[in-house]
């Protein structure tokens, strides 16, 4: 296994810094190292967000489905890569996820209080922090404008983007189709000629009750043109 000093300089949130802080932070942090077989469960949607947790080997798969279970997405994240690391703060700090091991897994993950501690201790760590949220945040106001225009590919790309992890991978939307026209308010010959083109361009692949994304970020693109 890779030295505790070169899984911190993979992390997502840990770049831009030197040995010597790192080394500063692994004498100093308690660190917690879990290991999933596949098809083990990581986290469970509603469970409280306490740690900060970081995939440092194999794939987990995480899903987000709406109350009844009429859809879901899901996505694969590998690693180096965070665990919807914009949970641990704020007025919802609940998973909404389930997450599960897709092969063998390896998480790292440390308490709220000592990632706090690790963020006040150099602002590099802050900014990469406030960088990671700002991502979030800015769907938001993505999806404000897609939404205004009107425009059903936006909408559909607004929704996908808002769901998933901007390093999200194998993402797949898992619905019927009479209740995707009903969430997205359009008949279904509008729906199905919306998927065509985005199937055209290489974005997406489908079957029925199936969405595949292909390219996110040529989804994601959609909302900036």
């Amino acid at each position: 296994m890779d030295s505790m000093f070169d899984i911190l300089l993979t992390l997502p949130l840990f770049g831009g810094v030197g040995r010597e802080k790192v080394s500063e932070i692994v004498g100093s942090t308690k660190f917690h190292f879990l290991k999933y077989l596949p098809g083990e469960t990581v986290v469970r949607a509603g469970d409280e967000c306490t740690h900060i947790k970081f995939v440092i080997s194999g794939t987990v798969e995480v899903t987000v489905s709406n109350m009844a279970g009429r859809f879901q997405v899901s996505q694969q994240l590998v690693a180096p890569d965070v665990i919807a690391p914009e949970f641990l703060f704020g007025r919802t700090t609940l998973y909404p996820c389930d997450v599960k091991a897709v092969d063998a897994v390896g998480i790292l993950q440390i308490a709220k209080k000592d990632y706090v501690r690790i963020l006040s201790s150099d602002s590099v760590f802050l900014l990469n922090y406030l960088n990671m949220l700002s991502v979030y945040a800015q769907k938001g106001s993505d999806g404000i404008r897609s939404f205004t225009r009107g425009s059903l590919d936006e909408r559909f790309a607004y929704w996908i983007i808002a769901l998933t992890q901007r390093s999200g991978r194998n993402i797949t939307l898992t619905c019927r189709q009479r209740d995707l026209n009903a969430l997205f308010g359009v008949q279904r010959s509008s729906f199905m000629s919306m998927l065509d083109s985005l199937k055209e361009r290489g974005i997406i692949s489908y079957q029925p009750g199936e969405i595949k994304v292909l390219d996110r970020q040529a989804l994601q693109s959609i909302l900036t043109l």
